[in-house]
């Protein structure tokens, strides 16, 4: 057997090990450790836990989800009820701040507003995207804040320098261009991916970061 067929194998029993995602209409492609998915999923959840349970698996380098959201009947709402659902969902969550607003067209969450930083961006993101009717989600939200981005590196070093998932001997780079922060070097796994990213998105002053990271496998 190849380590395509390998990694490909590993990603559908993956898939099908994840008790929240309906996999009866997904097919898994890939070449080299660049998996690709195919098909359709009832819910906007399961497209997003697809993914994540694809990028698990050892061997992926890279995770292109072409999932279609194909709504149950019982599922769909018109567009006003899930605007409106979505923006009691903003209000509800006290991380959100005021005028982060949803609106809602064919199933399509749009999300616009400003926030100080990234992780009001993604408080806002994970308060819409379970919501019935969900086909798909755009965060329009800008970041604004008038802290100084020169300590932003420092500060991003810092994080990883302590985070468990990241090696001693990892050669990430963290570079600062006013408020955006460019990742880049190699990381082993999406697990070692995802919490670099994460760490760079903590620090207050960060409006961007640019993804560079390598995934080994």
């Amino acid at each position: 057997m190849t380590k395509t067929q390998d990694i490909r194998d590993a990603v559908e029993l993956e898939l099908s090990y994840d008790p929240l995602v309906d996999v009866s209409d997904i097919t898994v492609k890939n070449l080299n450790g660049d998996v690709a998915l195919n098909g359709t999923v009832p819910s906007f959840p399961q497209y997003l836990e697809a993914a994540a349970a694809a990028r698990r698996v050892f061997g992926v380098k890279s995770v292109h989800n072409h999932l279609e959201v194909v709504l149950p009947t019982g599922d769909y709402r018109d567009d006003p009820t899930l605007t409106t659902s979505a923006n009691n969902a903003l209000t509800l969550n006290v991380t959100v701040p005021d005028g982060v607003e949803a609106t809602a067209k064919d199933g399509n969450l749009t999300l616009t507003g400003t926030v100080s930083y990234g992780a009001e961006r993604t408080a806002a993101e994970d308060s819409v995207a379970g919501l019935t009717g969900v086909r798909n989600l755009r965060d329009d939200i800008e970041i604004s804040n008038d802290a100084d981005p020169v300590d932003v590196t420092l500060y991003v070093q810092d994080a990883l320098d302590r985070y468990a998932l990241i090696p001693d001997d990892s050669d990430v780079t963290v570079d600062t261009d006013g408020n955006t922060v460019t990742l880049s070097g190699h990381v082993r796994t999406w697990a070692e991916h995802d919490a670099v990213v994460g760490a760079a998105w903590m620090p207050v002053g960060v409006y961007d970061v640019s993804d560079d990271l390598y995934v080994t496998g």
